[in-house]
């Protein structure tokens, strides 16, 4: 072998170890790329997967023995939201007061047995329920649609109040956990057929319960008709941010964003006036103890506020600042949103101490507030308030949203 034959061959081997050595040091970065990119897509399905989802457990069961659950929803705060299908309702509220401390700001029962007691029934507070098909009231259980009348049970003699005999607050609904951006959801459903306490057209409801990471309580809800009906959807949670303490709520301050109000008549159906509230006991335009003057509001017995406060002429777009609750004991803020034209204060006047609640407190007179987000009271009969018509291809969409915050 000539030497430059020796000198070829030595080239070539060099070069050919230079060339494995090359290709196994790329084969160790894609490993390593590959290795680096699934680890990343194992750690974003980890999180993926870990999201928390709202827990259940066991509320109790209705006369036929079907098992309700209660779902609790909850965010990195430490807030918490409990809610049943039974009704759709807010049965508590966990929020923080100025120095942390967690308390429950909703009236409720600790289990099922309580919404659904003879002596609850009969008084029929509506404790945290979603309400429908027509929250509020609607005159003498009679209203006409396309030319047609209608009449609907009266249960709130010689009216009827939040939908009839057996309204949204008493059904069993679909209930769907889950998450979002925003946080842990519960979506709810209920199908109220074509003639249901004699309102026309099968509605298919979903309202969507989320507890945000900002500690908003956000409700969301939608609903479509197969006929022209009447439709008023809203929520009749009991506030009392003085938590489990058994104080009444005459010592809470209320601001109301709204300049005019619809006033009733003694059975509390409204009058179809819009009244100014300037130089009246209903004018909460600057904050104000509701005890301050809740005896001078006229009206009928057992006296209180139980009225609708007129936000706008229409629904809004989106939600606006409608009303803010604070409690200077506890230093909680209630902030409340909504897009509805109006909203309903009620003082909870008609609390008679017939009801034990969570932990054994009565419930009395003035044990708690109500804040209910709506279209005005007996708006199907009235022209000149904003329609409450909903017809097939419409769909209903509103939102409110009660945004908790301290003082200190």
């Amino acid at each position: 072998m000539t030497s430059s034959s020796r000198a070829g061959l030595v080239a070539s081997g060099l070069a050919s170890l230079l060339l494995t050595a090359a290709c196994q040091q790329s084969d160790k970065a894609t490993t390593a790329e590959t290795g680096a990119t699934s680890a990343a897509a194992s750690s974003d399905s980890t999180q993926s997967s870990s999201a928390t989802m709202p827990t259940s457990s066991a509320f109790g069961k209705l006369a036929d023995g079907t098992e309700v659950q209660l779902y609790t929803l909850t965010n990195a705060h430490g807030l918490k939201a409990t809610i049943t299908p039974y009704g759709g309702t807010l049965t508590s509220l966990l929020v923080p007061d100025k120095d942390g401390k967690m308390g429950d700001v909703v009236l409720g029962f600790d289990d099922l047995a309580g919404y659904l007691a003879p002596v609850y029934k009969q008084e029929g507070p509506y404790f945290g329920a979603l309400i429908g098909r027509y929250g509020n009231r609607i005159a003498r259980g009679k209203f006409t649609l396309d030319d047609k009348q209608y009449s609907i049970p009266t249960n709130n003699a010689p009216n009827t109040l939040h939908g009839g005999k057996a309204g949204f607050d008493k059904k069993l609904w679909t209930a769907t956990p889950g998450t979002s951006a925003e946080g842990q959801t519960l979506t709810l459903t209920y199908q109220s057929k074509d003639g249901e306490e004699g309102y026309p057209g099968t509605l298919d409801v979903k309202v969507v319960y989320t507890l945000t990471s900002d500690d908003v309580l956000r409700l969301d809800y939608t609903a479509t008709t197969d006929k022209p009906t009447v439709l008023n959807l809203t929520n009749h949670s009991y506030f009392n941010l003085n938590a489990a303490s058994g104080k009444g709520i005459l010592d809470h301050e209320l601001t109301l964003n709204a300049d005019r109000f619809t006033p009733v008549d003694n059975t509390l159906i409204p009058t179809g006036e819009l009244q100014p509230v300037q130089d009246t006991p209903m004018d909460f335009r600057q904050p104000h103890r509701i005890g301050e003057r809740i005896k001078q509001v006229p009206g009928a017995a057992p006296g209180g506020y139980d009225h609708n406060w007129v936000l706008a002429d229409t629904q809004r777009r989106s939600p606006e600042k409608a009303a803010t609750v604070y409690e200077p004991t506890t230093g909680r803020v209630m902030d409340v949103y909504t897009d509805q034209p109006g909203v309903q204060f009620y003082s909870s006047n008609f609390l008679k101490g017939n009801l034990k609640g969570k932990g054994g407190i009565t419930y009395n007179q003035y044990a708690g507030l109500c804040l209910e987000t709506q279209h005005f009271p007996d708006s199907p009969n009235r022209p000149n308030f904003p329609s409450t018509t909903l017809k097939p291809g419409e769909t209903f969409r509103s939102t409110t949203e009660y945004r908790f915050s301290t003082r200190k």
